[in-house]
């Protein structure tokens, strides 16, 4: 959620900043606008009284002291209306209060200044290429294909048992996806991120916290008898950690990563992008998230992109990095960076990680903040990035490392599966 401060201070820019991500903000902004005047006028009144009473107070006490009894019970008894007044205004700052915050959750966070103008992920800029595309030859087979050879991933199985998306590991498949989350998850403790295991079912709170409620209501699952939702991503139960938290500057930066299931209802994808791995309603992720100080997060966020890199590098797999336009980002980004590798057999680029920098959109609604020394807490900023999804990962493996011998795994997975080929 945007500071109300920044919103208050520059109205004109909020606007033209969004207008990058497709959003017009201008009726919003005008009725927040209006709205927080109506609070500080309200709240105006209400310490005025507020101070009357007190004062008040004091010259009662002052007045007993004295053997005033007279004087004092009249002005006491002069208090009574103050204190009504003070009950409605109360009440009605709540009101304005919950009003503002309707008006304010509606707005997204603003892109960086660097965000590129578009609306579609056509739009996207290509800002790193890295590694030798493959030259599979026309007998390559899909991943789909490939899984269904060597009986390592059975996506029927998973309709019967549950439904489209969510598919069944057997074998080596399961041993592979170990495998990778293992390394993921010891690549990101050797980057200094402390690992967390996380629940998997997170509350209203924590979905409002990060952002996705009430924007990603419809792509979440939701247990409606208790009211909770099944994570979209780790990054939300691992952020939501220090909500309602004041830490200490010393502390920062707080980096943390994590392993989970994710789960997304991905409604009204069809067609060749949801064939085999490529779109999954579960799927399992590695999650790095850091906390930082406001003049060093975008540092931060370099240091992300390029350990997502490194993980790439060491699997062997052909990547490109694109900054998102402002038509293709999230709801709460600032500035988002999306890895793609390149999928032999489909000859198409899958994304496997997002990475971006939220500012203090999340930390605002999750009220985090840092203090540091005497000064007053300040809101820190937040980041998340996927270390890696697994799903396309997989698929990419498969299809760019299949041989007349079996699949090739990459040397760095070798004493995590403990075999070199998947036959």
């Amino acid at each position: 959620m945007l500071e109300l401060s920044y919103i208050r201070r520059n109205p004109e820019e909020v606007i033209e900043r969004l207008s990058t991500k497709n959003f017009d903000a201008k009726s919003i902004v005008a009725d927040i606008l209006a709205i927080d005047e109506k609070r500080r006028s309200t709240q105006t009144n209400l310490d005025a009284i507020l101070a009357q009473l007190n004062k008040a107070s004091k010259e009662i006490g002052e007045l007993y002291k004295a053997g005033k009894k007279e004087e004092a019970d009249a002005l006491k008894a002069n208090t009574g209306k103050w204190k009504e007044d003070i009950t409605v205004l109360e009440s009605e700052t709540k009101k304005i209060d919950a009003e503002l915050q309707s008006k304010a959750v509606l707005l997204p966070n603003t892109p960086h200044a660097s965000v590129p103008k578009g609306k579609t992920p056509e739009d996207n800029e290509i800002v790193h290429t890295e590694g030798a595309i493959p030259e599979l030859g026309e007998s390559a087979q899909p991943h789909w294909e490939l899984t269904k050879k060597y009986d390592i991933i059975d996506f029927e199985l998973g309709v019967k048992i549950t439904g489209a998306g969510f598919p069944v590991y057997k074998g080596k498949g399961a041993k592979l996806q170990r495998a990778l989350i293992n390394f993921f998850l010891d690549k990101a403790f050797e980057a200094g991120y402390g690992e967390i295991q996380p629940p998997i079912l997170i509350n209203e709170d924590s979905g409002f916290g990060t952002g996705q409620l009430p924007d990603k209501e419809g792509q979440m699952y939701f247990v409606g008898e208790d009211k909770l939702y099944l994570i979209p991503t780790a990054e939300v139960p691992i952020t939501n950690i220090y909500r309602d938290m004041v830490v200490d500057a010393n502390s920062l930066p707080i980096k943390n990563c994590g392993y989970t299931p994710c789960f997304r209802r991905e409604a009204g994808s069809y067609g060749k992008d949801v064939r085999g791995l490529n779109r999954l309603h579960q799927f399992d992720k590695v999650e790095i998230v850091q906390i930082r100080m406001p003049e060093e997060s975008y540092q931060a966020l370099d240091e992300m992109r390029e350990h997502v890199a490194g993980l790439l590098r060491s699997l062997h797999l052909p990547f490109r990095v694109l900054r998102l336009c402002g038509g293709d980002m999230s709801f709460a980004s600032a500035l988002t960076y999306d890895f793609e590798v390149f999928s032999g057999a489909q000859k198409r680029w899958l994304e496997v990680s997002s990475v971006s920098n939220f500012e203090t959109f999340q930390s605002n609604r999750m009220k985090l903040r840092y203090k540091k020394d005497k000064d007053k807490p300040t809101f820190a900023h937040t980041l998340n990035g996927s270390a890696l999804a697994l799903p396309r990962i997989v698929a990419a493996l498969l299809e760019n490392n299949q041989t007349e011998n079996g699949i090739r795994i990459p040397e760095v997975l070798v004493p995590y599966t403990k075999f070199e080929y998947i036959n």
